[in-house]
């Protein structure tokens, strides 16, 4: 699988979850249902930008919730534009 992904958060480089089960694992145990069920729902056109979104929900990232939401307004675009 290669390099994990890293990122800084507060000054701290930190590891990034890139994979299916390194996501699921990463995240809080109340939200791995729903991260299930949008993977397994997602279609090959959807799948980057959802594994993108639990990515960095997984994260603890007090500035992603602002990338969260640039991400989920650019898929939106994209969505209208198909």
């Amino acid at each position: 699988m290669g390099e994990p992904l890293k990122t800084f958060v507060g000054g701290t480089e930190v590891d990034v979850p890139n994979s299916i089960p390194a996501i699921r694992t990463a995240l809080p145990e109340d939200r791995r249902t729903e991260f299930d069920h949008a993977i397994n729902e997602a279609g090959v056109d959807e799948i980057h930008a959802v594994m993108r979104h639990w990515m960095l929900e997984a994260v603890p990232d007090p500035e992603a919730e602002g990338i969260l939401v640039r991400l989920a307004q650019d898929e939106a675009e994209r969505r209208q534009m198909s």
